[in-house]
């Protein structure tokens, strides 16, 4: 991929998630709306909005929504089950622009934490388990599927082949405060 096109997406997923988190933000929940039908409106209308500047293509949108979905659903799965403070979850001590963005995808997740636990039971193993070489991923820790390197990531960013073995597929991990203060 040309660094121009990685540019290019990850300025795209940059601002479907600053643009999701501000639709959420101006929407009010009202009684008996489900947080999954709030945020699939958001991302649907954030994703259109990102197609309508014709910087990217249609099928790059779609791509950047199933990746931010997938950090998304990540993110509120290990608040859901840790109960930890949000920003656990990333133990990278994060620049203040990087914390923005951070912020807001946090805020998103905490939104959505009940459908994404609704879709946890649906399979032990779904496709928001995986990350792949080539995709992009949001802050945190992915770990090689098969030698157990980790890559940390404290900003958006593509996800390169295992460094160690070359291996192209990744789960995202938790570290706990004590691992992240050796890395």
């Amino acid at each position: 991929m040309s660094d121009e096109k990685s540019n290019k997406l990850l300025k795209g997923y940059t601002q479907l998630a600053e643009r999701v988190h501000e639709l959420l933000a101006g929407e009010q929940p009202t009684a008996g709306k489900e947080p999954t039908g709030r945020f699939k409106k958001a991302l649907a209308v954030a994703k259109d909005e990102l197609l309508a500047l014709k910087d990217l293509t249609q099928l790059e949108v779609e791509q950047l929504g199933q990746w931010l979905e997938r950090d998304l659903h990540a993110m509120a799965e290990s608040v859901s089950e840790t109960k930890d403070e949000l920003k656990e979850w990333v133990p990278i001590e994060l620049a203040a622009e990087e914390s923005y963005l951070f912020d807001k995808l946090m805020s998103i997740a905490d939104q959505t934490t009940l459908e994404l636990l609704q879709l946890k039971e649906q399979a032990a193993l779904s496709e928001y388990d995986i990350w792949r070489t080539g995709e992009i991923t949001g802050p945190g820790t992915l770990e090689c599927t098969q030698c157990g390197e980790r890559l940390h990531f404290s900003k958006p960013g593509h996800i390169p082949p295992c460094p160690k073995c070359k291996n192209t597929t990744f789960v995202r991990i938790k570290d706990t405060p004590k691992e992240a203060s050796k890395h």
